[in-house]
């Protein structure tokens, strides 16, 4: 536990003007990031008697090891800057909003010559326009259905689509009047586009204009004895305007808004909102955090306006925010909100009316998910808490493991011998800290001196960054993509914190040659254990006999999941590197030879085997192969040695050549696959 005098800055350092700030940890990790309208008031309050201060920020300057700050001209640009560094150092002790969901989107891709519309979760795609979101996937197809009667636009994959363009035959819908049929020619990219912008304008709220324009369609065919079409026309609108009744009218102006409602304890809090377009409640969501920080409610407002609006832009922005509590001060939240949108942004608490009724429905929301929060995380923290705490017991550690590194090593047979490094902090996955490497210090199957490798490299950049010895990344030792630390600016960081305790995917040789490692680097505050598979035992290095875990214990549930997560991870990177590795060709080796040209001498002569056997000149034949690089193609071509033919070990069978196209073998039955990687 640090002490906030050992780095408090000298009076007068600190400049009087807005700006944001960061709290760092020892191991100059950022903890914690602010915004000040006057960074010399704001960081004062920080470094007055500990007893004064709340419980959470007593914690926060307690674990800091230093303070520093950023200048700005503004508060708008202070604002910015704070979500910025928020979003790219994810600081444990700031309020971080999480979605207890991915929340689905009605998605039009407006950016493909069909738009296609479907159900998105996950980042926004530039080109894409978004309804929603939507509490559930069921909801956006219900509506999808009955509107695609009356806007019949392409709801199908890439792959179907290319599949009824080839075969020139449409899907079900395309045969039942739901779909356009694009793909085989029935609508031009043009019409279709303009059902395409049809459909979003009725999402987005352009309802009244549509259906008038149909009523005054149905009454003309029927007027013209055209009852076949005045019939179609009749149901058309029977259907969207039971795709309207899903959403209700909530305020009767048409109002464009978004409403925002807190509901909070001491220690979290939950965040609702509703989205209204049209004066209909097109899509709604909720956040749940916890308050590690004595935050008010215009606080916490001011934090979910940064994460709901921070990616947004144009009429993603509503023209009107109604939220319980105004942020303070208020003036650059609104003028931030207004640049976003382009124009004018209403942020206020609604007084009376509507409005204010719609509030209180958003408020019992947000109620009802914090207390459905509180009755799923209380079972989920008891039990990773007795997870750890029997971890602990069991392995004789002074406290629970908070933060727990598991490695594995794979291979095919001795060949692409690769391994994982996992993370799991407070029993939860952390998967940016997630780590691969390549083996290179020795060549085929040895999982024993794997290890040793691997836990050698990895605790080797933990010293050098803890030694503070500048440019820390042994450049010998360092798998390809591992660039280690750049500059000492506290973002997440490859190998940066240390574990309390490592787990191997292993039995005693992997945990011994772990321990070895570790000893060789000084290193001896941390504990090691391996997770044997065949009888999931727990061994410790230097014992003879394994601790053995009752079946039914939480923690040795937990160890089980870090395993299976670190082999699922070494896998996963062992498998990629195998495909890459069959789908090399020698033409890899020839110096400004790029894609392009490679495949121009594949499709002109067949394969690689029948390349071999060309002449220069045949080479020179091929469009942008002059006779220099045809000579380097083939010295390439002599110099790589022809790769034996494949062999069907069922059958005894010898495959065709995979020069020739030969399939993958990787493929084949699981029987023929089994047992093939370790």
């Amino acid at each position: 536990m640090a002490d906030p005098s050992s780095y408090r800055p000298r009076p007068g350092q600190i400049p009087d003007s807005p700006g944001v700030y960061r709290f760092r940890d020892e191991h100059r990790r950022v903890i914690y990031v602010g915004k000040a309208k006057s960074l010399r008031q704001r960081l004062a309050n920080y470094f007055q008697d500990l007893a004064g201060l709340h419980p959470r920020t007593r914690s926060m300057v307690t674990t800091a090891a230093s303070v520093e700050w950023t200048v700005v001209s503004t508060e708008v640009e202070a604002l910015q800057l704070e979500y910025s560094w928020i979003k790219e150092y994810d600081p444990r002790f700031n309020v971080k909003y999480r979605d207890d969901k991915s929340y689905p989107y009605l998605a039009v891709t407006m950016n493909e010559e069909f738009p296609r519309v479907q159900v998105m979760r996950g980042h926004k795609k530039k080109g894409v326009r978004y309804f929603g979101p939507y509490a559930h996937a069921w909801a956006i197809r219900d509506t999808v259905d009955l509107l695609l009667r009356v806007f019949p636009v392409r709801t199908c994959s890439a792959g179907v689509f290319k599949n009824a363009a080839r075969t020139d035959r449409p899907c079900l819908l395309g045969y039942i009047g739901k779909c356009s049929a694009p793909c085989v020619g029935r609508v031009s990219p043009e019409e279709h586009r303009e059902l395409a912008d049809e459909f979003c304008d009725f999402m987005a709220g352009r309802t009244g204009t549509y259906l008038r324009r149909l009523e005054k369609q149905m009454m003309r065919a029927a007027d013209e004895m055209e009852y076949e079409r005045a019939a179609r026309l009749r149901d058309d609108i029977e259907a969207l305007k039971k795709a309207m009744e899903k959403n209700a009218v909530v305020l009767a102006d048409a109002t464009d808004a978004d409403l925002i409602a807190v509901a909070e304890d001491e220690l979290e809090a939950a965040v609702q909102i509703f989205h209204v377009r049209g004066g209909r409640v097109r899509g709604q969501r909720g956040w749940v955090t916890d308050k590690v920080e004595e935050i008010t409610t215009g606080a916490l407002v001011e934090h979910a306006l940064q994460q709901l609006y921070g990616e947004e832009s144009g009429d993603a922005v509503p023209k009107e925010v109604l939220v319980p509590a105004l942020p303070d001060p208020v003036e650059p939240v609104q003028q931030w909100l207004t640049e976003r949108r382009g124009s004018n942004v209403s942020l206020r608490i609604p007084q009376r009316g509507d409005k204010k009724a719609l509030m209180e429905t958003v408020a019992r929301n947000a109620l009802q998910a914090l207390a459905l929060h509180k009755t799923k995380r209380a079972s989920d923290l008891t039990t990773r808490s007795r997870a750890l705490e029997e971890i602990a017991d069991a392995l004789g550690l002074d406290s629970a493991p908070l933060r727990i590194e598991c490695y594995d090593i794979s291979h095919l047979q001795g060949d692409d011998v690769v391994a994982s490094m996992v993370v799991f902090e407070d029993g939860l996955q952390r998967k940016s800290e997630y780590r691969r490497f390549q083996i290179r210090g020795f060549a085929g199957q040895d999982d024993v001196r794997s290890m040793h490798e691997v836990i050698s490299r990895r605790f080797k950049r933990y010293i050098a960054e803890k030694e503070k010895t500048g440019e820390w990344v042994d450049e010998e030792s360092a798998a390809p993509g591992e660039n280690g630390l750049k500059d000492d600016d506290g973002r997440p960081k490859k190998f940066a914190y240390p574990p309390q305790l490592v787990v191997v995917d292993g039995g005693q040789p992997q945990v011994a040659a772990a321990k070895r490692a570790l000893d060789e680097l000084g290193i001896d505050d941390i504990a090691v254990c391996g997770l044997a598979k065949r009888l999931e035992e727990v061994w410790l290095p230097g014992e003879d006999d394994p601790v053995v875990l009752p079946r039914t214990s939480e923690g040795l549930y937990l160890l089980q999941r870090v395993r299976d997560e670190a082999h699922r991870f070494a896998i996963t990177y062992q498998r990629a590197k195998r495909a890459k590795r069959f789908r090399s060709s020698p033409l890899d080796d020839v110096p400004g030879l790029g894609e392009t040209r490679k495949q121009a001498l594949i499709k002109h002569f067949g394969s690689v085997k029948k390349l071999r056997s060309a002449t220069i000149d045949q080479i020179c034949e091929v469009p942008g192969i002059g006779r220099k690089t045809a000579e380097s193609i083939a010295a390439a071509l002599a110099r790589a040695v022809p790769p034996a033919p494949a062999v069907n070990t069922a059958t005894g069978e010898i495959m065709k050549d995979m020069e020739d196209g030969a399939p993958d073998p990787t493929e084949g039955t699981p029987d023929e696959r089994r047992g093939q990687e370790t």
